[in-house]
């Protein structure tokens, strides 16, 4: 679907067949003597069903897409569906875009069903269908708008708090204790349905609301906890982690190099090739691993890595750029490079980790 992959999982499947049975006493009172058919109709609801969900998730693909944003995949699964976006929208306005879009569509598509339900014969699987589609939609719709995440209207509230307070990290959290707020009041569902509505609780409501609250609960609290670690990114800089680095040719004595790297009193050690140009970096834990007798025979580009791209960074960069550069080619060391194309020094992962422990 407009070049995103369509992923359908496995407890769709078990979801679709709750929902045939579920129909199925529905759907022999307005078709009588069908027999099993009657949950072949229950899993056709339960397939268009799901195709309203899938328009759901197209419609905040569609936005990402049109903002720039790469979209992996969406996945239909058995709570609804996700879908997966590389990045974060850089503006409240977009962010806003890319949530409040889905909400709408399924308010759209139930607003389209009333319509077909009012035209279809009284007690009729059309007329059935009709008002299961516009009620689930509408319902699906104005529940996605509840402020908390990791639902769609969580997102619209981070924008908002974004947009008023400037952070995108307070906003997140903000909209994260939303989610648990909207989890708990799941979870107190059940126990107050007969105060609320006069009608007893069963079991099946007792295990929906625990359900759906723990999917709420843990979305909102990775959300929060994202914030927070998010948060101190801007602390880590590259520049300010580097190593000073020495640079030796790719044929001199691993003995030599460690040697001449401590009288320079240089963290790390940039092999250069023939031409002179940085073909590769000293891997710190495999000198640490070769034996001192053998470090004199043996050349230093035995135990450097050669750059192959990504492995080497701009010296200026830093935060959640810097992390998700590593990510992307995961490495021990990195090459830092100047403006002007000179060597400022080495990144070593190490080093960023113990940084971002410490919370520089």
């Amino acid at each position: 679907m407009g070049g995103v992959d369509v992923l359908v999982r496995s407890s769709w499947l078990l979801v679709a067949a709750i929902i045939s049975v579920m129909l199925a006493p529905a759907v022999e009172q307005v078709e009588p003597g069908l027999g099993a058919g009657k949950y072949v109709a229950g899993l056709a609801f339960a397939v268009l069903l799901y195709l309203s969900v899938l328009l759901h998730e197209a419609s905040h693909a569609l936005m990402a897409q049109h903002y720039g944003l790469p979209v992996r995949s969406i996945t239909l699964h058995f709570l609804g569906g996700v879908t997966e976006i590389d990045g974060e929208p850089d503006t409240p306005g977009r962010e806003f875009g890319v949530s409040v879009v889905g909400p709408l569509t399924s308010l759209a598509v139930g607003v389209a069903a009333i319509p077909l339900a009012v035209l279809a014969p009284d007690s009729s699987l059309l007329d059935l269908a009709a008002k299961g589609l516009a009620g689930a939609n509408l319902v699906v719709g104005v529940l996605n708008l509840v402020p908390g995440l990791p639902l769609d209207g969580g997102r619209v509230l981070r924008a908002v708090v974004w947009k008023i307070t400037g952070s995108p990290h307070q906003g997140t959290v903000v909209a994260g204790w939303g989610g648990r707020v909207a989890a708990l009041l799941v979870l107190a569902y059940p126990f107050t349905r007969q105060f609320l509505l006069g009608v007893p609780a069963d079991l099946t409501d007792y295990v929906f609301a625990f359900v759906i609250a723990s999917f709420l609960w843990t979305g909102a609290s990775a959300s929060i906890m994202s914030a927070r670690v998010r948060r101190r990114l801007p602390s880590l800089q590259a520049r300010t982690l580097a190593r000073r680095t020495l640079m030796v040719p790719d044929d001199l004595p691993l003995a030599e190099a460690v040697r001449r790297a401590q009288d320079e009193q240089a963290g790390s050690i940039v092999v250069l090739d023939a031409q002179g140009i940085p073909s590769a970096i000293v891997n710190e834990a495999a000198v640490l691993a070769t034996p001192e007798e053998r470090r004199p025979w043996l050349p230093v580009s035995a135990v450097a890595r050669s750059l192959e791209p990504g492995l080497t960074f701009p010296a200026d960069i830093a935060g959640e750029p810097l992390i998700l550069a590593m990510q992307k080619v995961p490495a021990s060391e990195y090459l830092l490079l100047d403006g002007d194309g000179s060597i400022f020094g080495v990144l070593v992962t190490d080093d960023v980790d113990k940084a971002f422990a410490a919370g520089i």
